[in-house]
């Protein structure tokens, strides 16, 4: 495979993201009720919003000397976000000179490495549209995000945990868009540019043109599971992106002496922030680029970390190690959890050393939408998600879209600045939205009289692990594959560390035998993300089904004690 934009067509393919209108999904009825939305808030700020250009741009000058710490073992660094800026200039007037130019999207799947900051800041000053990838996503889905986000570009590790770029790249499967790969690394494959050859590239003193888009335009692309076998992209504004790093929860704004740890994987929404959101409140920041319970509590007793964020996973292990190794953990103040099932003793033991946790609730689509704040009662914190954040707007409706009263339960419909446009796939946006534009949210709860919400269940047949979203829908396609299988139904199952693990209930054809050996090998080959894999084997004579022969899931997350 190469990557050279001098090929046949490459002026036509540019034409493929740049010309790109988010909202041409979306039908006329929808279209317009999104517009009056986003016009509602544009008025409530009076004036135009600022595009994520401009807005680094000041923030890098106003908090020049914030500093940014990244730990990993392989591409440790810290910088100030002046640095930062500086030298994402730099690779902004490189990747011009590749041919990459505002509207063109540009995709990366990489750590909470210093370039990874860099790369974000530079992609917002060209004015192309950003593609963060998980980097637990495999071939499949990578391959399948490029094609659909007509990438003209992907910058991917040479090598981080999963990842392998000589093995990988060849299994991406077409990708006719895509005209650059580059490597932050020494293996790489044929025709890629390494991250060191694009950042010495010399200076010729062209630069690039400042964007021109307005604050309503696509700035951002996150893929993540739903309900469908492929991942579903989420495209966002500049407007969406400034609202989420303004009223985002963690840190909080405006507490002078704060330190802030993000350990978000770069790839996640919440990893994005932790990166962009230093220059709107200027604090000092650690992120990680692996996972490791205590090394974290090592960072926050050395750094003296006042503010953190973390699924309950993280947050639970992280003070486990700080007990078992002895490490001081009391500076936390601040702190934020959701993403799986969040136990109220995890609450409540933050609350003995003097941090006040809270839970959250949101989505890739819209992702603040509300949480406990540090001053909210001990109760509120550790058993409901919330009251709304911003200028964030939830109701709960019933099938029909009507409001429910205060304390009835329904499923939570929202609005507000940070929430996205619209998806890629035309299909997608069909039923996610009422005729007033508020989104469905799939979710299921109930407010109560002090407006706080609470999440009860999901209309959605997804999976959370460790705050990974996983479609049951993708996981059954793949069991069935199997020659022993004759159906299969995939469910929640329980689990203390993640929330929730990956269950099939399979029912085999006759004579057929089958061991979860062999369900992970067959995964394994399939070239999906490795969490997808079924982790708890159940097999039955038969699926329950209603009468008209639905698979009764409530029932099978029952056996497991999840319904």
């Amino acid at each position: 495979m190469t990557f050279l934009s001098e090929e046949p067509g490459f002026a036509e393919l540019s034409r493929i993201s740049r010309d790109w209108d988010p909202r041409s999904v979306l039908t006329p009825a929808t279209r317009a009720a999104r517009a009056k939305l986003e016009t509602r808030w544009r008025e409530r700020h009076g004036g135009p919003a600022a595009t994520l250009a401009n807005a680094l741009s000041e923030g890098a000058a106003r908090n020049a000397d914030a500093p940014l710490l990244f730990y990993s073992d392989s591409e440790p660094g810290r910088l100030t976000l002046g640095e930062i800026h500086t030298e994402a200039l730099i690779v902004a007037a490189a990747l011009h000179r590749l041919g990459l130019s505002e509207g063109d999207a540009i995709a990366a799947q990489l750590p909470n490495w210093p370039q990874t900051a860099v790369l974000y800041a530079a992609a917002a000053a060209l004015g192309l549209v950003l593609i963060p990838i998980v980097s637990i996503y495999g071939p499949s889905e990578v391959g399948f995000i490029l094609r659909q986000s007509g990438a003209r570009a992907l910058v991917m590790p040479s090598r981080y945990r999963r990842i392998d770029a000589v093995a990988d790249v060849p299994r991406l499967g077409e990708t006719p868009e895509l005209r650059h790969l580059i490597v932050i690394g020494e293996e790489a494959p044929s025709g890629a540019i390494s991250w060191e050859e694009l950042t010495r590239q010399p200076d010729d003193g062209a630069g690039f043109p400042a964007p021109r888009g307005e604050a309503g335009g696509l700035s951002l692309i996150v893929y993540t599971s739903g309900t469908t076998a492929e991942p579903k992209g989420v495209q966002h504004s500049h407007e969406s992106v400034l609202a989420e790093m303004v009223h985002g929860p963690t840190p909080p704004p405006g507490v002078p002496g704060t330190v802030n740890l993000q350990p978000f994987p770069a790839g996640h929404t919440a990893g994005l922030m932790a990166l962009l959101s230093p220059y709107v409140h200027g604090y000092p920041t650690i992120v990680m680029d692996t996972w490791d319970a205590d090394a974290c509590a090592g960072l926050i007793a050395e750094h003296r970390v006042t503010a953190m964020a973390g699924t309950p996973f993280l947050l639970s292990s992280m003070l486990d190690a700080a007990d078992s190794g002895g490490h001081d953990v009391t500076s936390l103040r601040h702190g934020i959890t959701g993403g799986a099932g969040v136990p109220p003793a995890l609450i409540e033991r933050a609350e003995e050393i003097g941090w006040r946790l809270g839970r959250c609730y949101g989505s890739t689509e819209q992702p603040s939408t509300t949480g406990c704040m540090a001053g909210d009662p001990l109760w509120k914190r550790a058993h409901t998600d919330g009251r709304t954040l911003g200028e964030n707007l939830i109701r709960i409706v019933d099938e029909e879209g009507g409001e429910l009263p205060r304390g009835e339960e329904g499923e939570i419909a929202s609005a507000g600045p940070e929430q996205f446009i619209a998806y890629t796939d035309p299909a997608l946006n069909e039923t996610a939205f009422l005729a007033d534009g508020w989104l469905l949210t799939g979710d299921v709860g109930r407010i109560d009289e002090d407006g706080y919400l609470t999440i009860t269940d999901r209309r959605k047949d997804i999976i959370i692990r460790g705050g990974e979203n996983i479609s049951s829908q993708e996981v059954e396609d793949l069991v069935l594959d199997l020659a022993a299988v004759a159906e299969t139904a995939v469910v929640a199952a329980p689990d203390p560390r993640y929330g929730e693990r990956v269950c099939a209930f399979v029912v085999l054809r006759p004579g057929a035998s089958l061991s979860l050996e062999a369900v992970l090998e067959h995964f394994a080959g399939a070239g999906v993300a490795r969490h997808k894999t079924p982790e708890r084997l159940e097999l039955v004579s038969e699926l329950p089904r209603t009468p008209a022969g639905k698979v009764k899931k409530h029932e099978l997350r029952r056996r497991l004690g999840t319904g």
